[in-house]
């Protein structure tokens, strides 16, 4: 049985629908990730879960007992929010120890936990300072460990590295992932950077406009992302519109000013003449000084951005169409703007879509 099932649950604010029936299960001991655009209703969902919004339809179940009308203090759930929330007027132990006190556990119980929390995000030596000593990384794990304190059988988390900078993040994405090993509580994370939900999620749930487009595991949602919005959103990606024509070895998809038609995965299953767009992803294109065997767009190289263990090449084809791939190492160093190249790619590394 799944720790957290939502059941065609849907949220209005007047005119706008935030959440529309929004089903999904969220297995036990996971790290799931709501990850859409700002707007997408992914914050509306969380809050209905946390208990601060009630359904307007559907229904929520947390370890098989339905939730949906209960308050939020009676729900086995606790969230971290992304301002941490800190009470500026309590140490870091104090902090940790506010929900202990509101449950009046004696105070060597709550001691011997708040120690336990400290040890777990690494802050042992910090209990007795305010947060406003603190860096923002530390406040993060303060946050974390009053969150989960209670021990809550589902832990609820609002774009929890949203504030911290690039750096920290990761090292924290790190940090977050063993914690939830050790501690084998279900993370639900609500973010809208890519990254972050590929990295530490097991799986992922994308939404847009309220609705849930695509659920999988990260490498799912990246690999084979069951539309364009999806393909889009996580990730660079080259988009090639067209269609479908009968080709040498199978289907093939005319793009408008392509000399040729643009091979197609092998087992392609759609009608001839349908409309579809190919996602490629940028690591997957190929760039050479000749022309390769087979199919190969000709190109020039527009700009070229140096991302540290690689770059990204931004090439102009001969009709204006924008192209974008990715070099490992200083692959790159060989190619200079205004050069002219030659890209490809495995035809089977490419994906169709029709959404």
């Amino acid at each position: 049985m799944a720790l957290l099932e939502i059941d065609g649950a849907s949220k209005r604010f007047g005119a706008t629908t935030a959440v529309d029936d929004v089903s999904l299960n969220v297995e036990r001991g996971a790290f799931y990730a709501l990850l859409g655009p700002s707007g997408c209703g992914k914050t509306t969902l969380l809050r209905m879960i946390a208990g601060f919004e009630t359904p307007d339809s559907g229904r929520i179940f947390i370890d098989g007992i339905d939730v949906t009308g209960l308050p939020a203090y009676a729900r086995p759930v606790n969230m971290m929010f992304q301002s941490y929330a800190l009470f500026p007027h309590m140490d870091v132990a104090g902090n940790i120890a506010f929900g202990l006190r509101q449950e009046r556990l004696d105070r060597r119980r709550i001691a011997a936990r708040v120690d336990e929390m400290l040890a777990l995000v690494q802050m042992s030596g910090y209990a007795r300072r305010r947060p406003h000593e603190l860096s923002g990384g530390q406040r993060q794990r303060v946050a974390l460990a009053r969150a989960l304190a209670k021990m809550p059988k589902l832990l609820l988390l609002d774009a929890p590295l949203a504030a911290l900078d690039r750096k920290l993040r990761a090292e924290t994405r790190l940090e977050l992932t063993g914690i939830q090993e050790r501690v084998g509580i279900t993370f639900l994370v609500v973010t809208h950077d890519q990254e972050e939900a590929l990295s530490v999620a097991s799986c992922v749930a994308v939404m847009d406009r309220g609705r849930v487009v695509q659920t999988g595991a990260p490498a799912e949602i990246y690999e084979r992302p069951a539309s364009r919005l999806v393909a889009d959103f996580v990730g660079e990606v080259n988009l090639f519109e067209g269609e479908l024509t009968a080709g040498f070895n199978g289907l093939a998809l005319v793009v408008a000013g392509f000399r040729e038609p643009v091979p197609l995965p092998c087992g392609t299953r759609l009608p001839e003449g349908a409309a579809a767009a190919l996602a490629v992803r940028p690591e997957k294109v190929v760039l050479s000084h000749a022309p390769p065997a087979g199919f190969a767009i000709a190109a020039t190289v527009s700009s070229i951005g140096y991302l540290g263990g690689g770059s990204i090449v931004h090439l102009a084809t001969e009709q204006g169409m924008a192209l974008k791939a990715y070099l490992p190492g200083a692959a790159a160093s060989s190619f200079g703007r205004g050069a002219p190249v030659w890209a490809t790619w495995p035809p089977d590394e490419a994906v169709v879509l029709t959404q």
